[in-house]
């Protein structure tokens, strides 16, 4: 809300600013300053922000760097021309510095799944005791998956139909669930661990309503049941 409130008041200072300047200060120059703005806001903020930051630096540079001034009447062709330059190329600029974070967000969150797996396979090759690998899934699982709860029960139940299945797929009824959009469904999710055929227990998760998650993060969640179900058999093994 504060990139959006740059959006909307920044450019009616600058132009406002400009005012000054405007009888040795030339229309383009004027445009390529509140340009400078919207790329600020739109680096910055949301797309939201810089759509709005685009949208007032047009509509103020029209108000008082061109002829009539004070007024959102343009007489002149190169004034109009200018103005819409302005917009195209504010909103366009906006466009690319959101698609820009978005691709620095995935490839973060990449690495930072590519280090959980890390992690899970070093603690299981290290021999931990399986109670030490069910507790740190717990807490993985509750912060990969938004979740609200997560716990660890060796019973099974049919009472859970929503499941999320170990090739990342989340399953509902006989259908399946689109977590990415709209969040786990149901009041409680079950993940079951198992190793080679044999199940060993289930996490049953409480999902955050309405918190996307994305198909990457359920295949970590998959591996995570697996590494924990690696570590359950070497302890059945044991004794």
């Amino acid at each position: 809300w504060v990139a959006s409130l740059c959006g909307l008041l920044l450019p009616v200072g600058i132009a406002a600013i400009l005012v000054a300047f405007r009888g040795n200060f030339s229309a383009p120059a004027s445009a390529l300053v509140l340009v400078l703005v919207v790329v600020a806001v739109g680096s910055f903020g949301s797309r939201f922000a810089g759509f709005l930051a685009a949208l007032s630096s047009a509509a103020w540079f029209d108000f008082f760097l061109t002829k009539p001034y004070e007024t959102f009447n343009i007489v002149y062709r190169t004034d109009l021309e200018t103005e819409l330059s302005l917009l195209v190329v504010g909103l366009a600029i906006t466009e690319i510095s959101a698609r820009s974070r978005g691709h620095r967000k995935e490839a973060s969150e990449e690495a930072d799944n590519i280090a959980l797996i890390h992690d899970f396979t070093e603690l299981v090759a290290s021999g931990a005791p399986a109670q030490s690998v069910i507790s740190h899934a717990t807490t993985e699982l509750r912060s990969l998956l938004r979740l609200r709860d997560c716990r660890f029960e060796t019973q099974m139940s049919d009472r859970h139909p929503t499941r999320i299945e170990h090739s990342g797929v989340v399953a509902l009824g006989g259908l399946h669930w689109g977590a990415h959009r709209s969040g786990l469904p149901g009041r409680e999710v079950e993940l079951i661990v198992e190793y080679r055929g044999r199940s060993f227990g289930r996490f049953v998760m409480v999902p955050t309503p309405g918190a996307p998650v994305a198909a990457e993060r359920l295949l970590v969640a998959a591996f995570i049941a697996d590494q924990v179900g690696a570590a359950l058999a070497v302890q059945a093994r044991s004794a």
